[in-house]
C-alpha cells in the first residue's frame, strides 16, 4: 500500500486544529503523484459561514491554485471522513486519480455508505477509492468532538 499514513496524519492534525473555531474536525490533504503535499485544509463552515467550506472542497481549491489549473490528474485527495455528495462530486470534477478516506459516514457518505458516486459507471471520471484507511483514529476524533453534544 502506498504511503497514505503521512498525509492522513496531516489531515488529522488539520482536523484537530479546526475544532478551535467550532468546526467539525474533518481534515483533507491533496498530494501529487510523488506523494508531496500540495494543499491542506480543514472544515471552515463555522469560521466563514460558508456551507460549501468543507475540508475537501477547500483542499481541492487550494491544490488547483498551486497547480495552476482545475484538473488535478495525478493527485490524490486524502480525507479523514468519507466525502459527502458535494465533496465526492468535487473530487470527480477535479479529476483526481484517487480518494483515500478514513472514517465511514453512515449519515452522509457518498463514496460507500449511502451512495457510491465515485464508482458510478455513468460518470466520465471515476477515481480509485481507498476506504477506511486509519478509520479508527479518524472516527475517534469525531466521536470525541460530538460526545458533549449527545
Amino acid at each position: 500500500m502506498p504511503g497514505w499514513r503521512e498525509p492522513m496524519g496531516r489531515a488529522l492534525a488539520e482536523a484537530r486544529r479546526v475544532t478551535g473555531h467550532g468546526d467539525v474536525p474533518i481534515g483533507a490533504v491533496v498530494v501529487d503523484a510523488a506523494g508531496a503535499v500540495v494543499s491542506v485544509a480543514g472544515n471552515e463552515r463555522e469560521l466563514t459561514g460558508d456551507p460549501t467550506a468543507h475540508a475537501e472542497v477547500l483542499a481541492l481549491r487550494r491544490a488547483a491554485a498551486v497547480v495552476g489549473e482545475w484538473r488535478l490528474t495525478g493527485h490524490t485527495l486524502v480525507v479523514t471522513l468519507e466525502p459527502c455528495a458535494m465533496c465526492a462530486g468535487a473530487a470527480v470534477n477535479a479529476r483526481v486519480d484517487r480518494v483515500v478516506f478514513g472514517a465511514f459516514d453512515e449519515k452522509a457518505g457518498a463514496v460507500s455508505s449511502l451512495f457510491d458516486l465515485l464508482r458510478d459507471p455513468r460518470l466520465n471520471h471515476r477515481p480509485d477509492v481507498v476506504a477506511g484507511f486509519m478509520a479508527e483514529e479518524c472516527g475517534a476524533l469525531l466521536r470525541e468532538f460530538f460526545q458533549p453534544h449527545r
